[in-house]
């Protein structure tokens, strides 16, 4: 199978779930971060990040909880993408994949992989960082965090991961580079502080117009610890029963 056969069949088993699938070259990646963050793979080695839309909620993760009982440890968001990055890595068995999730950290907890530096090497997601503007607005002693952007869903959207194809080349990949959508000094400013000072109120996530937004079921999810999730986990199985009994 060609690297491209292999990219659109990823595609065919991530997008009905709500999920995006974005390849890169991990020479690009290494391009843009510190020599402690590289992988040690070929330039060329062919690598793919994953993206939730605000579709994942009702396409995976909800029919997930229904069927899946709550593990007692972690949280069933992350039990969930685990369960199609592991789909995945049986579909390619010929494949040597490591696949790396937002949320796995190295044991100096540093994180395993930068996921918003490969959704802008990918082109998927521009990642605004406070080196975007020129002047800087907030002096030395101010911390300001970055915040990835996306061209349909604005804020509303998740970088969840990558796989990486360590015996997979793609010289010829093309890159695409990130759509700047929040393309003014002014807007920037607003965008970082927002998500700075403000990140609470989701209002950052609107910097755009966007095609789609979280559902009020989603932003409560997410908005709420997973220690304290479980009793929205009742609710939305309950809900998804009711609407299944009633569709009979």
């Amino acid at each position: 199978m060609s690297p491209k056969e292999i990219i659109e069949k990823v595609e065919q088993l991530l997008c009905p779930f709500g999920f995006e699938a974005h390849a890169f070259k991990i020479g690009w990646y290494n391009e843009h971060v510190d020599e402690n963050f590289k992988f040690p793979y070929d330039y060329d080695t062919m690598a793919i990040l994953v993206i939730s839309t605000p579709d994942m909620f009702d396409k995976s993760l909800v029919p997930y909880i229904v069927r899946t009982e709550c593990p007692g440890t972690g949280d069933m968001l992350d039990h969930c993408v685990t369960e199609h990055f592991n789909n995945i890595k049986k579909e390619f068995a010929d494949c040597d994949i490591e696949a790396i999730h937002d949320f796995e950290l190295l044991p100096s907890r540093r994180p395993k992989v930068l996921v918003q530096t490969a959704g802008h090497v990918s082109g998927a997601a521009y990642y605004y960082q406070r080196k975007d503007l020129d002047p800087d607005p907030w002096g030395d002693k101010a911390k300001i965090y970055g915040v990835s952007i996306h061209p349909k869903y604005g804020g509303w959207f998740a970088l969840r991961g990558v796989l990486i194809f360590k015996n997979i080349k793609h010289p010829d990949l093309e890159r695409v580079s990130p759509v700047d959508v929040v393309n003014t000094y002014e807007l920037k400013k607003e965008l970082l502080e927002r998500f700075n000072y403000n990140w609470q109120d989701w209002t950052f996530r609107d910097i755009i117009p966007v095609e789609k937004r979280y559902s009020e079921d989603q932003k409560e999810y997410f908005a709420t610890l997973p220690k304290d999730r479980q009793p929205l986990i009742e609710k939305l199985k309950s809900h998804r029963k009711c609407e299944a009994v009633d569709s009979l």
